[in-house]
């Protein structure tokens, strides 16, 4: 009789293909497991099931510990292995722009996902491509309001996670015009959280052993036939755009060989996060980042 695991997004993209493809691609049923996963609902932490015992394994951030850590507590959970190693965001704009720089954005409009990480990387990369952040006029438009605020004529760019801007691309709404995490360069961006208990647990090798061969899977294969798999999955979004996000991840760099979180890193996301004085200080590795179950 197959194991039940239960997976719990904190959002649910293109973006966290090599996760998504564990339940996609048979690599967790291979393993004897009955998956399931369910997308956290506005205002609520996949953290939250974890502690309850109704998640297993949760799509989260490294930096979701530093609240944590600011207060001088050791975190509840551990990020014990990466997803994205970059950020997923893109920048949109009305028309194409083949030599686009940063500075284009001074005294524009921009839509801009004030969630605290995605913010963060943001002025992070304004910073790194030569660009005071104030010089932007920054939109707060709630994160599922975005697109449609877009398509309805607010702002001159948008600051979206794929496949959003791929969709605007297709549709002949917008032009993505440049990359946040070209822009920012390697860091811990989103991660594979769960409790320390169930990390010790034969099935924590196990999940490990599924999610290594899916991340290998989404980095080897082309993108047209990741896009097949995981289709089921994003049934409102065209498979040519599918295809074409996962194919710009690829290509950028998100999914890399390795699994570790590492400490260049973590150390990266300490630097980030701190630029923008959402922490006080950095915080130590061993503190919030484990060694995937071997």
């Amino acid at each position: 009789m197959a194991d039940q695991i239960h997976i719990e997004f904190t959002r649910f993209s293109a973006f966290y293909s090599p996760l998504i493809a564990t339940i996609a691609g048979g690599f967790l049923r291979d393993e004897g497991f009955e998956p399931t996963y369910s997308v956290s609902k506005p205002g609520t932490s996949a953290i939250e099931g974890l502690h309850s015992g109704s998640v297993q394994v949760a799509q989260s951030a490294p930096s979701q510990a530093f609240a944590q850590l600011e207060k001088h507590q050791r975190p509840t959970v551990a990020h014990f292995a990466q997803i994205n190693e970059m950020d997923g965001f893109f920048l949109t704009g009305r028309k194409p722009e083949p030599a686009f720089k940063w500075a284009n954005l001074r005294g524009k409009k921009v839509l801009i996902d004030h969630g605290g990480q995605p913010l963060a990387m943001f002025k992070y990369a304004c910073m790194k491509r030569g660009l005071i952040f104030a010089d932007i006029v920054a939109v707060n438009v709630p994160s599922a309001e975005m697109e449609k605020a877009f398509r309805q004529g607010e702002g001159d760019y948008i600051h979206l996670q794929g496949p959003h801007p791929q969709q605007l691309e297709f549709d002949k709404t917008g032009h993505i015009v440049a990359s946040c995490g070209a822009a920012i360069g390697p860091c811990a961006f989103s991660s594979l959280v769960a409790t320390r208990d169930w990390l010790i647990t034969p099935q924590a090798k196990r999940f490990m052993r599924a999610y290594r061969k899916a991340r290998a899977f989404v980095i080897q294969t082309p993108a047209v036939e990741v896009a097949k798999i995981e289709a089921p999955f994003f049934p409102a979004i065209a498979p040519a755009v599918l295809a074409k996000t996962i194919g710009a991840y690829q290509k950028l760099g998100n999914w890399t060989p390795h699994v570790e979180i590492t400490k260049p890193a973590w150390e990266a996301v300490n630097e980030i996060f701190l630029h923008s004085k959402l922490i006080t200080r950095r915080h130590r590795y061993e503190d919030a980042i484990t060694q995937p179950p071997a």
